[in-house]
């Protein structure tokens, strides 16, 4: 049997589960392939590092020997951010060799170049792992549903988030403590911003987006809004409503023809398949014109999980190596515009602080008829200066919203609008 030589950059949690895989797995692996598939070489910052599941013989601190060497056939790449992975790639990719990586923030960022340097050079390139860890989403969009037209995508991709409001919504914690948890428990990082500011997601939701819509999108074209701002008012009045907040990475076609792609806190219907997904679980919902609804759930992120997506990839590409072809290439034909935000189409719910007095309701009416923004229910709750209305939206764009909202926020009865929640889902 044939033997494919594997270089490998990064070993970290990933990559060191990787290597633990390749090795544990070996036969199986070579049989699925078609050829065996032998690690000789890991890229690492410090060779003196002891890991287990890599031999010391095979470290090196000089990543570009890794991907100049000529005996090596096939780069894994799970090193992340973009500098210096992207010339690394690149490099692999311009002396033939596929590449698998994970890394979302550059694919979000110039996946072109990558796509273009892959082409050019007729070789795999394939990121299964960088969406939802182990969860297979982004090949059934690539290869599965390509005969069918993708309408909308709206999914939860990022586990930390997730965990966070699962504790806010169960177990009444309060953000920072259930951030707290998370970090504790691994989920989260030391410096939780490209989590709960939605940075991650965003990433992820620009790589759906394109393939979904054969587009060429970025992370710049991503609407993005995190969940530092979510409150135990909010998660209480979501759990009246029978409602759960959900950090959402959504996209989706307009009436127009442009795809809108954002990423932000949303509520949710208990009864929506996405308002079961809890802790640090993520789970993609799908709608196709002729397929119609389809679910993606599983774990996100993590070591193993996302070791068995990048395996998956290494295995696909090792095929085509032996069979001499390659993989789909990018499919950017549509070229469609990116929507913005101001035309996205949604529900809404709007908390506002008001005094309980005669025509308060009427002058909040009138604001939301000024702007043709149509209101759906309105509860009250509390009396004096400390009563609250909750304010339902039918479909309303967001550019009519947002002037709605600043509009309320200077009517004298008004004390503050104090949240503006987006409804999504239908079911």
């Amino acid at each position: 049997m044939k033997t494919l030589k594997v270089g490998m950059l990064g070993a970290g949690t990933v990559g060191s589960q990787i290597a633990r895989l390749l090795l544990d797995n070996k036969a199986d692996l070579a049989s699925r392939a078609g050829a065996e598939l032998e690690l000789v070489k890991v890229a690492v910052k410090n060779i003196k590092t002891k890991r287990n599941s890599i031999a010391s013989t095979l470290l090196t601190d000089d990543a570009t020997s890794v991907v100049n060497d000529p005996d090596i056939d096939l780069i894994i790449e799970v090193m992340g951010g973009i500098s210096p992975a992207k010339e690394l790639i690149l490099a692999a990719l311009k002396n033939g060799k596929s590449v698998v990586t994970a890394n979302k923030a550059l694919l979000a960022k110039d996946g072109a170049t990558l796509y273009e340097a892959a082409a050019k050079a007729n070789v795999d390139l394939y990121y299964e792992a960088a969406v939802a860890g182990a969860i297979p989403i982004l090949r059934p969009l690539r290869e599965s549903l390509v005969g069918d037209h993708v309408i909308r995508i709206m999914g939860i991709v990022n586990g930390t988030t997730n965990y966070i409001l699962t504790k806010m919504d169960e177990e009444g914690t309060a953000f920072k403590d259930a951030l707290k948890q998370a970090q504790d428990l691994g989920f989260a990082e030391a410096d939780p911003t490209a989590d709960v500011e939605g940075i991650d997601a965003a990433d992820k939701a620009a790589i759906l987006a394109g393939l979904a819509f054969h587009s060429r999108v970025t992370d710049k074209d991503v609407y993005r809004e995190g969940i530092s701002k979510i409150t135990a008012a909010d998660v209480k009045v979501a759990k009246a409503m029978e409602m759960v907040i959900k950090l959402l990475a959504i996209t989706e076609l307009t009436d127009a023809g442009e795809i809108s792609v954002r990423v932000h806190p949303a509520l949710i219907s208990r009864n929506h398949p996405l308002a079961a997904v809890r802790e640090s679980f993520n789970a993609v919902f799908v709608e196709a014109k002729s397929a119609g609804q389809m679910m993606f759930y599983g774990r996100g992120a993590g070591g193993e999980p996302t070791a068995s997506a990048v395996l998956g990839d290494l295995v696909a590409v090792a095929r085509h190596r032996v069979s001499g072809g390659v993989g789909p290439k990018e499919s950017d034909y549509a070229s469609l515009s990116i929507a913005a935000i101001g035309a996205t189409k949604t529900r809404y719910l709007i908390r506002l602080n008001v005094a309980d007095k005669p025509g308060v309701l009427e002058s909040v009416a009138h604001v939301f008829a000024a702007h043709s923004v149509s209101i759906q229910t309105v509860r009250q709750s509390g009396a004096g200066d400390k009563a609250e209305l909750i304010v339902m939206t039918h479909h309303s764009s967001e550019s009519a919203l947002s002037a709605t909202v600043k509009d309320l926020s200077k009517l004298s009865a008004v004390s503050d609008v104090a949240s503006v929640l987006r409804v999504e889902g239908a079911i």
